[in-house]
């Protein structure tokens, strides 16, 4: 029982049945956990110290980037705390392991919005100029899964994620399962993303009822990650882009235009799904213009007459 490769598959059973993980986060762990067995093999759980976390800490630290470590520390600490709670280990060595990060601020990259209107402009003239149905079709299911990224701030996965029913188009709200199985509902709040929504739905009808997710393809199976992926990167070309769009950032570009909008970042944490405010608040660092705005016009020595 004391086999390091045989607990840490119990405990990535226990995360999957128990805990109730995404797939994404398991597959993160299995990842992270499998990497500290190949380490140490040959060790049996109760012989791990403080001393052999340490060093594999500086290996961590030395092959990867400081967000990376961060995580893979966290998959560990998770682990051995489950040993605990198991009683399979007496004390946790991660008691007497400090660590601590300096990450550097990356600040999240957003769309220009003239940008982000050329871009739904390019695919809908595709859709009205299509040569075949099938084009037609293809940019009308485009048009809506752009427009409801922009709309909603939805992360991909979540995106792809949605089943059938879990966008109400009468009541014009989304149900998004998000990270942690958290769930929340946001509101569709544009006539024109719940027109265009409804049209999809009616054409995809067959669709959606094949494969039970709202977002398919034309043979019926969900809509993958990779296919939104490359329907930006083919309007982008087409629009003659020169920026990199990734899906990501319609939900940094939706989250920093609200707060230049003045909305509460309170409000913006609850729409983005995020656990801490902590996170949100990244986007204060991106909304220069507003700043700008507001000390060109708001600041006081703008009246003064020297």
């Amino acid at each position: 029982m004391n086999n390091l490769n045989n607990q840490i598959n119990n405990y990535l059973e226990y995360c999957q049945y128990q805990k109730r993980l995404d797939d994404k986060s398991l597959k993160a762990y299995r990842i992270d956990l499998g990497q500290f067995s190949q380490q140490y093999m040959k060790t049996r759980i109760t012989e791990i110290t403080s001393d052999m976390l340490e060093s594999y800490i500086t290996i961590l630290n030395k092959t990867y980037k400081p967000k990376t470590v961060k995580r893979k520390i966290a998959s560990l600490k998770a682990f051995f705390s489950y040993l605990e709670y198991k009683d399979y280990i007496e004390k946790n060595p991660f008691n007497k392991v400090k660590t601590k990060f300096r990450e550097p601020i990356i600040l999240p990259k957003t769309i220009p919005l003239y940008t982000v209107e050329t871009f739904l402009a390019t695919i809908y003239k595709q859709q009205k100029e299509a040569n075949t149905i099938y084009q037609k079709r293809n940019a009308l299911r485009d048009a809506a899964v752009i427009e409801l990224l922009f709309a909603t701030g939805l992360r991909i996965s979540e995106l792809c994620s949605l089943r059938k029913n879990d966008i109400d188009l009468f009541d014009q709200t989304v149900l998004v399962y998000g990270k942690g199985s958290k769930e929340r509902r946001i509101q569709i709040g544009n006539d024109d993303v719940i027109k265009i929504l409804k049209q999809y739905k009616k054409e995809y009808e067959v669709e959606i009822e094949n494969c039970n997710y709202f977002f398919a393809n034309q043979s019926g199976q969900k809509l993958s990650d990779q296919a939104v992926r490359r329907m930006i990167n083919k309007y982008s070309s087409i629009a003659a882009i020169d920026l990199h769009i990734t899906p990501h950032m319609f939900r940094h570009t939706f989250a920093t235009s609200l707060l230049e909008a003045d909305v509460d970042i309170r409000y913006i944490q609850e729409m983005l799904g995020h656990s801490s405010i902590n996170i949100t608040q990244i986007y204060t660092h991106v909304a220069m213009s507003k700043q700008r705005d507001i000390l060109i016009n708001k600041h006081p020595r703008k009246d003064f007459h020297i």
